[in-house]
């Protein structure tokens, strides 16, 4: 795709930009395979392509400038705003919203965030949409200073949105490089935010982790729900379940789901959208995925594994090492640290693997792979 602002130099944050898209994903695929040669057990299925643009469901945006004249991007290395509202690979209905959100900016005299001076009151705004068109709106401010005047311009705020969509205001006072605060206000009577992937219901609030692309992580959600039915386990944990993506997908008669996040937003989340489909034996818990795992005195038939950039724990391995699990699914964000996990499961034989292209215009992609314990 082309990117006036990749080629102006003004944002390099999608460094494969000038790269051919099929030749990118062939550059994942072979990365992937380069850090995982070790494993000769281990065959790869063909990688699955995203759309090259358009294909991000999240928008962050840093507000800066003046009320009059806010920007809706980033900053640049003095701190300064970049305004990036036509960037293409944001979803179109997402960027549908910008001229929405500096209308009110300017209507209700929202003061943008200076980084250099520390002063001002509007540090961000997070878009998320969801597959239905309802999008989240996340006003992020620094105190409450504007808090009454975003409140009551609800209804009118409201209108410009699709139904079904949440909108809450996030409270950040530190002056630190992060997107958001722990406080959080929703002013919408709806909390979550629904998608549907695969026909499965799935529930996000606001400070809830959700793929940033939504065609992928459909089709990661289909992987994984294909290899655990093709061994059809009678329990299955999802550790590091986020919104329960991997666990809501595994769930079947007779099947007991557990998911483990260590985020009670997600877990209540997950909660929302298994009562919705009428899963008696889905459980979600707000634990670390570790500490689960050690002290929970059995063992499921098959474990799936969708850890941060980090990996698993050396002792969450080993547990799985010693354990009864016979099947493992690992999804990772980070093919080195999970080129590192798959040595130290060493009780375990990699067996497949899949390149899902997450992150399009860029280095970074997921991979999916299936373990089987190696016979003794």
């Amino acid at each position: 795709m082309e990117c006036l602002y990749f080629s102006a130099s003004r944002c390099r944050s999608c460094t494969l930009m000038n790269v051919p898209y099929l030749d990118q994903l062939q550059g994942k695929v072979d990365h992937c395979q380069h850090l995982l040669a070790d494993f000769d057990t281990l065959a790869f299925l063909p990688a699955q392509p995203s759309n090259e643009a358009g294909f991000r469901n999240k928008a962050k945006m840093v507000i800066s400038g003046t009320t009059a004249q806010p920007t809706i991007g980033i900053l640049d290395a003095e701190g300064h705003g970049v305004d990036l509202r036509n960037c293409g690979v944001i979803d179109p209905a997402l960027r549908a919203m910008f001229p929405v959100i500096e209308r009110f900016i300017r209507e209700l005299k929202l003061i943008p965030y200076d980084v250099p001076k520390r002063k001002g009151e509007l540090k961000h705004v997070i878009l998320t949409l969801s597959d239905t068109g309802a999008i989240m709106v996340r006003w992020v401010l620094r105190t409450k200073k504007h808090f009454v005047a975003l409140r009551s311009s609800l209804p009118q705020f409201v209108e410009q949105l699709p139904p079904g969509s949440v909108v809450s205001v996030n409270f950040l006072p530190e002056h630190k490089a992060v997107l958001e605060g722990e406080e959080e206000i929703i002013l919408t009577r709806r909390t979550t935010l629904q998608f549907e992937l695969n026909g499965i219901p799935m529930h996000l609030r606001p400070q809830g982790f959700f793929q940033t692309n939504t065609q992928i992580a459909a089709a990661l959600y289909r992987q994984a729900a294909q290899w655990i039915n093709d061994v059809n386990p009678e329990s299955v944990w999802d550790l590091y379940s986020g919104v329960g993506g991997f666990a809501l997908h595994s769930a079947a008669p007779g099947r007991a789901v557990y998911g483990i996040e260590t985020s009670s937003e997600a877990v209540e989340a997950a909660k929302t959208s298994a009562a919705s489909l009428g899963l008696e034996d889905a459980h979600f818990m707000a634990q670390d995925a570790t500490e689960f795992a050690l002290n929970a005195g059995w063992a499921p038939d098959a474990v799936i594994v969708n850890p941060p950039r980090r990996g698993i724990s050396a002792e969450l391995s080993q547990w799985l090492n010693d354990s009864d699990v016979e099947h493992i699914i690992y999804s990772s964000c980070n093919a080195q640290s999970l080129a590192r996990d798959l040595k130290r499961l060493s009780n375990y034989t990699p067996q497949l693997a899949r390149v899902m292209d997450m992150f399009p215009q860029t280095n970074h992609y997921e991979v999916i792979v299936k373990l089987q314990r190696s016979a003794a």
